[in-house]
C-alpha cells in the first residue's frame, strides 16, 4: 500500500452494497470523506508504532485479567483500532485520559496506525472464500473499520477526514429507530468475519446515534501441519482436574524459549505469522499481566531454534467480553462516563457500551480466528529432539505478526474441551 488511495471509490461502495444485500440486510449507503488515504511506512514513525504495540499488550493483559479462569480469546489489535478511532474525536481532558491510561503515543498516533494497517493489508483477502477445515497456505489477515451513524447526526470533517486518511473507515448512515440499523451492522460484521461472527455484541437502543466497529479475521495453515493420524485422546489437567482431550503431536525444528517459571515455542504459519505458545510450570497459572508478556516477548527475541517434540491440544473457543467495565477499571472514568469531551466528532456524545466478541479454531491443518470490537455511543516431530513440551495444562497463546510484533490475537486455554469462555 505505498500508493495513496482515493477514498470515494464507486466500485468498492457497490461491492459492499451487494455483499450486505446478499447477507439479507438492506445495504446502507457508504459515505467517505473526499480525501486521499495517506501513505505511511513503519519506519516513518517508529516510536509511535512501538508505543501502539505496548498499548496493544496493555489492553491484552487487561482483557485476560477479566476472567482468568476461563478459556479466553481476545484481539488486542481490534480493541486498539476501535479505541484509536474513538480517540480521534476526543478533546481536552478526555483526550488526555485516553492517552495516559492506554499509553497512546504523544505524536503521530493516527499515522502510526495507518502504517500498521497498511503493513497488515499486504495479507488482505476475502474471509468468505475460506474453508475453516482447510485454512489457506498463504495467511489471510483482513481488518475492517466501519462507522454506523444515525442519519440525522452531523459529524465534523475534523473527525471524518483523519478516519479516512489513516483508517480507511466506511461511513454508513442508518436509522436507529428501526431494526434496519442492527440488520446492517450484523450483515457488515458477518461479511468481514467470513460468517464466524454473525451479530454485533451490542444491540443498538432507540437512543444510539453512533457505532464504531472494527473486525479482525485471520486464517492460515501451519507451515508444518500436524499429521491427523498422530492425534490421540489424552489427559489435559485443568484447574478442576483431568479431562480427556484430542492431543496433536509432531516433531520439528522451531524457536524455543524459556524463562522464570515458563517455557514456550513459536509455531510458524507460512509467510510472517506465528502462534506463540507459553506453558507455565506445573501449578502456576498462564502468564497474563503486561510485565510478564513483555518479558516473554523480550526472551523470544533472543531465542534459538531447536528440535522440539510437541504435543498440543486442538481447541475451538468463543468468548465475549464487556470492555467498558474493564476500561473504567483501568482508569478511563471520564472517557467512559456520562460527561466526556468528544466534541471533536461534532456532537455531544458519550459511550453507552464497549464490547468484543471473538472466536478461534485450532486444529491439525491450521488456525481460523475472528473478532469484532464495538463502541456504541449515544448523543449527550521422530528425529532426536532437544526439548519435549506437552501442553497438557492451562497455557497462554498469541498470534503475532512477525514484522511488527503486534498481537493480533491473545488468549488462554484453560480447558480445550469446553467451547465457550
Amino acid at each position: 500500500m505505498g500508493i495513496a488511495r482515493r477514498m470515494l471509490v464507486t466500485s468498492v461502495v457497490a461491492a459492499e452494497a451487494l455483499l450486505l444485500t446478499a447477507c439479507g440486510a438492506a445495504a446502507p449507503e457508504q459515505r467517505m470523506a473526499e480525501v486521499d488515504r495517506q501513505a505511511v511506512g513503519l519506519d516513518d514513525h517508529p516510536d509511535a508504532v512501538a508505543a501502539l504495540r505496548s498499548s496493544a499488550y496493555r489492553l491484552g493483559a487487561e482483557m485476560l485479567a477479566v476472567k482468568p479462569e476461563a478459556n479466553q480469546v481476545t484481539s488486542p489489535v481490534s480493541a486498539l483500532a476501535a479505541l484509536a478511532m474513538l480517540r480521534v474525536g476526543a478533546q481536552t481532558t478526555t483526550a488526555d485520559e485516553l492517552d495516559s491510561v492506554l499509553g497512546f503515543p504523544a505524536e503521530h498516533r493516527d499515522a502510526a496506525m495507518n502504517a500498521l494497517l497498511a503493513e497488515w493489508a499486504q495479507h488482505d483477502g476475502d474471509p468468505g472464500t475460506v474453508d475453516d477445515e482447510e485454512p489457506p497456505e498463504e495467511p489471510l489477515l483482513h481488518l475492517a473499520n466501519g462507522l454506523f451513524v444515525a442519519e440525522d447526526l452531523e459529524l465534523a470533517d475534523g473527525f471524518l477526514e483523519p478516519l479516512a486518511q489513516h483508517y480507511g473507515v466506511g461511513v454508513y448512515p442508518v436509522d436507529y429507530s428501526s431494526s434496519s440499523a442492527l440488520e446492517a451492522m450484523n450483515a457488515w460484521v458477518n461479511q468481514h468475519t467470513g460468517g464466524r461472527i454473525e451479530e454485533v455484541p451490542i444491540k443498538p437502543s432507540q437512543d444510539t446515534v453512533l457505532n464504531i466497529i472494527n473486525t479482525v479475521y485471520f486464517a492460515a495453515a501451519w507451515a508444518n501441519p500436524f499429521d491427523p493420524t498422530s492425534t490421540v485422546e489424552g489427559t489435559f489437567t485443568t484447574g478442576d482436574g483431568p479431562v480427556q482431550a484430542d492431543l496433536m503431536h509432531t516433531t520439528l525444528r522451531i524457536q524455543y524459549a524459556a524463562g522464570d517459571g515458563w517455557q514456550g515455542i513459536d509455531l510458524p504459519y507460512n509467510n510472517g505469522f506465528v502462534m506463540r505458545l507459553v506453558l507455565p510450570e506445573e501449578g502456576r497459572p498462564p502468564a497474563m499481566d503486561q510485565a510478564a508478556l513483555a518479558d516473554i516477548d523480550a526472551t523470544f527475541d533472543e531465542a534459538p531454534e531447536t528440535m522440539v517434540d510437541l504435543t498440543l491440544p486442538s481447541w475451538d473457543h468463543a468468548y465475549d467480553l464487556d470492555l467498558k467495565k474493564m476500561l473504567i477499571s483501568m482508569g478511563l472514568d471520564e472517557a467512559m462516563g456520562l460527561t466526556p469531551d468528544y466534541t471533536g466528532m461534532g456532537a455531544d456524545l458519550f459511550v453507552e457500551g464497549v464490547a468484543q466478541a471473538a472466536n478461534i479454531t485450532v486444529a491439525e491443518k491450521g488456525t481460523v480466528a475472528s473478532a469484532v470490537t464495538q463502541i456504541s455511543m449515544q448523543e449527550s516431530g521422530a528425529p532426536e529432539t532437544d526439548v519435549e513440551i506437552v501442553f497438557d495444562r492451562p497455557f497462554l497463546y498469541q498470534i503475532l505478526h512477525e514484522e511488527t510484533g503486534m498481537p493480533m490475537f491473545l488468549g488462554t486455554v484453560m480447558d480445550p474441551t469446553v467451547g465457550e469462555g
